[in-house]
């Protein structure tokens, strides 16, 4: 069996390194809000560009935080509007919820996954205060033309950057383009840690002040509270194994890349949609492929055709967010797009560690798919 994701193997690399690092953390003798967080966020934050990584404790904190933020700051206000992907997973959207704000869902370019840009401009109301593009499945969102959309109308915008570490547009990469970034480390992205982790990226010191306190029972200091806030942060640990993992990031989005290339250039065949690659003329390097989605409306036919041929494969996401029990005010409205991409996406495997030739053999299966 190809697996779709081999963590176990893509961990192996680092062993040694994660090891060490591990028991520097293990034998310094400070668990929580020490020298290896502040030593993470601060090469996170470099990495991205930004002046500030916040670390938080998984992904959906770091958009609730985040916008939690915003109100505490008075930039935000119950039922304030949030515009939001309506193909998206739906933590970007529980962070919304979470928060007393409204989620406005707002239909994605249907090749590309991503926010159009033009349905957005339309969605916009008097009460729409924040938009929250999703950087889905690793290639940024038309960044450009949605932070235009969000000076014209005084918006702020939140980045969903929780599939696209590294992705970038004329040569600013996810973590950057909007007021904020919220990144999630789940061990499965492309910068995975060995549990749960997430940060907030900004450039807005005020911002990163408040985000500081409120990952801390909401204090600045020891014993004094400023707000009210939770317990979300990133220990020492997961940082540590983090900061072992940021130095090959890069090597490991080339290799993505190399078998997104395979796929790209090998797969013909008219049953198998492929994936739009918005090419950065500038970089080349849109696109970090954290996950490889071709659609088809042969989907559970092409799953268990590759199933049978020893091909592990996944589906992101086989239920829109507005069809979810957890949404049922949604349950009657209708997102035509969404729901075709729903119903007909399917995801190959893909990761740093898969061989170019798993990839081809991949690639021709695809090509022998009959219906």
């Amino acid at each position: 069996m190809i697996p779709f994701l081999d963590l176990k193997n893509i961990n192996q690399q680092y062993r040694a390194e994660l090891i060490e690092a591990c028991t520097q953390v293990i034998d310094s003798g400070w668990y929580i809000g020490g020298k290896y967080l502040e030593q993470f966020e601060q090469n996170f934050a470099a990495y991205c560009g930004s002046q500030y990584a916040i670390g938080v404790a998984n992904g959906l904190d770091a958009l609730i935080l985040t916008l939690r933020a915003w109100k505490e700051l008075g930039k935000l206000q119950s039922g304030d509007e949030v515009l939001v992907p309506s193909n998206t997973y739906i933590a970007s959207i529980l962070a919304i919820s979470a928060n007393d704000l409204t989620p406005i869902l707002v239909e994605p370019d249907p090749q590309g996954f991503n926010l159009d840009p033009q349905k957005i401009e339309a969605a916009i109301t008097a009460k729409t205060k924040v938009i929250l593009p999703v950087h889905l499945y690793g290639q940024l969102a038309q960044m450009p033309e949605i932070m235009t959309i969000a000076k014209k109308h005084k918006l702020l915008v939140l980045e969903d950057a929780a599939q696209a570490h590294g992705a970038q547009i004329q040569g600013l990469k996810a973590g950057v383009w909007g007021d904020a970034a919220g990144f999630s480390f789940y061990p499965g992205k492309n910068l995975g840690a060995l549990g749960d982790a997430g940060a907030i990226t900004t450039n807005d010191a005020e911002l990163a002040m408040m985000l500081r306190a409120l990952r801390n029972y909401g204090s600045h200091e020891k014993y004094k509270n400023l707000v009210q806030g939770v317990n979300s942060r990133l220990d020492e640990i997961q940082a540590a194994m983090l900061d072992v993992k940021l130095k090959y990031l890069d090597v490991e989005i080339t290799q993505r890349r190399a078998i997104a290339n395979v796929y790209l250039t090998q797969i013909e065949n008219s049953l198998i949609q492929l994936p739009l690659q918005n090419i950065d003329a500038l970089t080349y390097k849109q696109h970090v492929w954290h996950l490889f989605v071709i659609q088809t409306p042969h989907r559970q036919a092409l799953q268990q055709y590759l199933e049978a041929h020893g091909v592990q494969t996944l589906i992101h996401y086989p239920i829109p967010p507005h069809q979810q029990q957890a949404y049922r005010e949604w349950n009657h409205l209708s997102f035509p797009i969404s729901e075709q991409l729903h119903s007909q996406v399917l995801s190959l495997p893909l990761g740093p560690t898969l061989s170019i030739e798993d990839a081809e053999k991949i690639a021709q299966l695809c090509n022998a798919f009959r219906v």
